[in-house]
């Protein structure tokens, strides 16, 4: 007996080994970009390596890492004699280095979180070859410590003796990546580190969904008190707060609804702001608002203090309100609205012209008379004021003693200045630091970025960018004016969001970088200082396409209207924008600005937030969109790389099933299902709706009569989407056609949520007249919940889609997050012992129309009885389609 369990057993090894071998170093080839093992970007480290020093400068090891990487090594050198040393040291040390590529994602298959990654690294076939010839025999010492190491040995025994399978089993076929190779391609490795850019010169950047299902979020601020915190505001009135993991705590930080002016149209520019928190909120605990009010019918614009709560560190005692300022508007539109407290400690308030086109008030409009706070930037000491008027004035404000003018102005002539941010400075030099940068809208020509300084001009109405805008006021006006660093015409876009210069630390690439956007266009733009000259260099921003965002969490796309931008308290930087320009369409997002192709040295930019006392709920975050590739030809249906080998090796049972794969994805990876965006024609696909009244938010419902011609003169960019989502947590996906009808329109306009009438994704009642059997199991025994059955047309009981029976009906699994593990736990409830594959995107079949999806992200352990006690979301929650039902294959 025990002679034929070892003869059955060296059969089962040599049947299996092509394709177990298969399974651990084939490795998929395609196009690459920078990318570690664990799924980020390369790095500079920390301090110099000392074994694998090729990567001393760039790479994906830390001097740990390396430690680790020389250890292993000298454990396999043990093995050989001097001889053996030098023959084989070479190949063995090149090997394990490879960890440290800055393309080791690519030589190891890793992109895919989701995925097995090979043992070791593709190699180039000459390479391969002279390995074979001098070391063949050290391929089981390179896998011994992999779990079984005679196990290993065994399995690698013949492989080793013959060089055409062994280096096909080695090889990478892309001779561009394959090692050694990707050392010394010059395409490759040219610009390795720099921002990458597309033909054009644009900067390719990627993006992190940090927040969504916001109406109009206009700003985002931090309290700087070592929470890592931050809070958004919207612009109905609402203010919430969100914890550094992402959730959002369920109470309002500040709710203003009742007494904020504003309105559902698109483009209404009144309403809540603008929030800054006190620079010293952990021991002063006041926070100051800016928002629209009508009072007796007068339109004014407030600025008020509230104090914390005694009793809670996330919201303030809305009965502490005290107004400092307010001023009347004589017109719906440019209102300004920005608050910031500068370097000096003193509160800084941006207020628009009044509005209208052209600053038509008084002889020289408002914002060259000093007499009204309209058109100005104002600054007040709001420090100990508890028992005394609301502010002063400080002492150095430059008209103070100008008969006439107002104290509190501190600049002049500003049209409406739509997001200002203060320079934090350069992390090492400090250069820079308390610059204060304002974009400021334009108005029938040229936006425009200023620096405000103290006592200047910015010559509206006088001027409009550089140009004249008034001709008489620009013949008088003063030679010193202060001319903007920078600005655009309107076929760029036609409203600028003032932005930040970035200063934090995970993306070095972006220190000094000034990167602002417009909300009309969509456009991301950015800036970078000339030290010697003082020249701002502009560079627009685009998503990056193809490989250059294939990251775990990271996408490349976004909603057109760029409210705001934010920097957390960390330095890092974001924008808010929204799909639905409307006060009341949960349509807005926050993003992450990220350069995929560099960051900081692991541990470099780590933080502890200081803990939180929480009153209420958390919410928690869940993404809702992805990555959307960018090619315009089909992916290749012709089966190759990692997820073929699989198939292969899951397949050898049977024969009887084909199935042809398609290109490898992963949850943040996924191709659209949608006609894709092209980078050669004008964005086509859906939008939200054009209504006439939509403006910039800086702008009011008239100005495209008044002040702009009714359509955009430049195509839209290729790289924002526009798919409006007012519904909750995520979007049905596939995406169906957004582009809504009049009667859907008058509904967005009026925040109402438009319900998708299509797709492959509603929630689909089940058909009168169902099959009683279907409730029941073999031999008429009535079925658990979470029971589960493979469903394949040839009736294979080893394989298929996976259905579950929950709540009394069979339901399918999206693949989203669904690994091996859980299919172990479907296949031991069949009666297998394990899971030999897990089959995505439904290479095993799709459900019917009449099949609901009743898991999704589903995430197991391996030791669970079914997968209703796996993590996973809520049953029957899900943002799938049976595009994407799962399939298992157990043995």
């Amino acid at each position: 007996m025990a002679i034929q369990t070892c003869n059955l057993h060296h059969s089962l090894i040599s049947h299996l080994l092509p394709f177990v071998l298969l399974l651990l170093l084939h490795a998929w080839g395609g196009c690459c970009h920078p990318q570690c093992l664990d799924y980020k970007p390369p790095f500079e480290p920390r301090q110099p390596l000392v074994f694998c020093k090729e990567y001393i400068k760039f790479g994906c090891c830390d001097l740990e890492k390396d430690g680790e990487i020389s250890a292993k090594f000298y454990t396999i050198m043990e093995h050989f004699d001097h001889s053996g040393y030098e023959a084989c040291g070479r190949y063995i040390r090149s090997i394990l280095c490879q960890e440290c590529s800055p393309y080791s994602a690519h030589l190891f298959d890793a992109e895919d979180a989701n995925t097995p990654m090979r043992m070791l690294p593709g190699l180039c076939k000459d390479y391969c070859s002279s390995y074979w010839l001098q070391c063949r025999y050290t391929l089981s010492l390179l896998l011994e410590d992999s779990g079984n190491p005679q196990q290993f040995a065994n399995l690698t025994a013949t492989i080793e003796e013959d060089r055409k399978m062994f280096c096909d089993y080695l090889e990478l076929k892309d001779k561009q990546y394959c090692y050694p190779n990707v050392l010394t391609n010059t395409e490759l490795n040219a610009n390795l580190g720099l921002v990458r850019e597309d033909p054009t010169g644009c900067l390719e950047l990627c993006l992190q969904e940090v927040a969504n299902g916001l109406r109009n979020p206009v700003a985002m601020i931090h309290a700087e008190d070592g929470t890592h915190r931050f809070f958004v505001a919207e612009q109905l009135g609402y203010v919430w707060v969100y914890l550094a993991n992402g959730s959002r705590i369920d109470r309002p930080f500040l709710n203003l609804t009742h007494a904020v002016l504003t309105s559902p149209w698109a483009g209404d520019e009144r309403g809540f702001l603008c929030i800054a928190l006190h620079p010293r909120f952990d021991e002063v605990k006041k926070a100051y608002v800016y928002y629209s009010v009508s009072i007796k019918k007068e339109e004014r614009i407030r600025v008020s203090e509230f104090t914390l709560l005694t009793t809670d560190d996330n919201q303030l005692d809305h009965s502490s309100e005290r107004t400092i300022l307010e001023v009347v508007e004589p017109a719906s539109n440019h209102n300004g609205g920005q608050l910031l407290f500068g370097r000096d400690g003193y509160l800084y308030i941006f207020i628009g012209d009044g509005g209208r086109a052209g600053d038509p008030f008084g002889k020289f409009g408002n914002s060259q008379n000093k007499s009204t706070l309209l058109g100005k930037v104002l600054r007040l000491d709001v420090d100990n004021n508890d028992d005394a008027t609301p502010y002063s004035i400080p002492s150095d404000n430059p008209f103070l003693h100008e008969k006439e003018a107002r104290p509190e102005i501190y600049a002049y002539g500003v049209r409406n200045m739509w997001r200002c941010s203060i320079d934090r400075g350069d992390p090492t030099t400090g250069r820079g630091g308390g610059r204060l940068f304002c974009g400021d809208v334009g108005q029938n020509k040229f936006e425009e970025v200023d620096l405000i300084v103290k006592g200047g001009n910015y010559g509206w109405r006088a001027k409009e960018g550089f140009s004249c805008y008034d001709r008489k006021l620009c013949l008088n006006s003063s030679l010193d004016d202060i001319l903007p660093i920078f600005a655009y015409p309107h076929k760029l876009g036609k409203s600028v969001t003032g932005g930040y210069i970035y200063r934090g630390c995970q993306m070095p690439n972006l220190n000094g970088l000034y990167i602002f956007g417009d909300f009309m266009s969509g456009r991301l733009m950015s800036l970078k200082e000339n030290v010697a000259s003082g020249e701002w260099q502009y560079r627009e921003i685009c998503m990056g396409g193809d490989q250059t965002c294939r990251f775990p969490k990271l996408i490349n796309s976004y909603y057109k209207y760029i409210i705001s931008f934010a920097e957390d308290e960390a330095g890092e930087l974001y924008f808010l924008a929204t799909g639905v320009a409307s006060a009341k369409a949960r349509a807005g997002v926050v993003y992450k600005i990220v350069d995929p192709s560099r960051r900081a040295a692991p541990g470099k930019c780590s933080f502890k937030p200081a803990p939180v006392k929480i009153k209420g709920k958390l919410v928690h975050f869940y993404p809702k969109e992805e990555f959307k590739a960018m090619e315009t030809t089909p992916a290749p249906t012709t089966p190759t790389g990692y997820r073929t080998t699989i198939m292969t090796a899951a397949f050898t049972r049977s024969a009887q099933t084909s199935i042809i794969p398609t290109s490898p994805t992963r949850k943040h990876g996924r191709p659209l299902q949608y006609a894709p965006i092209t980078t050669s024609k004008p964005l086509t696909s859906a939008q939200p709706p054009p209504s006439p009244s939509t403006t910039s938010m800086k702008r009011p419902k008239v100005a495209l009569t008044s002040e702009r011609p009714a359509a955009l003169t430049t195509p839209q960019p290729q790289y924002w989407s526009l798919k409006p989502t007012t519904s909750g947590y995520k979007p049905q996906r596939p995406p169906i056609n957004t582009t809504p009808t009049k009667t859907q329109e008058e509904g967005l306009r009026l925040g109402e949520k438009l319900e998708n009438t299509g797709g492959a994704n509603q929630v689909y009642k089940r058909p009168r007249g169902r099959s009683r059997d279907s409730k029941r199991g073999r031999g008429g025994r009535k079925l658990r919940a979470g029971s589960v059955r493979l469903v394949t047309t040839d009736g294979l009981s080893d394989r298929g889609r996976l259905e579950i029976f929950i709540r009394g009906e069979w339901g399918t699994v999206c693949d989203d997050l669904f690994t091996s593990k859980a299919g172990s736990v479907v296949c031991r409830q069949l009666g297998f012992t394990t899971a030999l594959a897990v089959m995505k995107r439904a290479a095993l079949g799709e459900a019917d129309r009449n099949v609901r999806i009743l898991l999704d992200d589903v995430e197991c352990e391996g030791g669970e009885r079914s997968l209703l006690e796996c993590k996973r979301s809520r049953v029957g929650k899900h943002n799938c389609s049976h595009g994407e039902d799962v399939g298992v294959i157990c043995g």
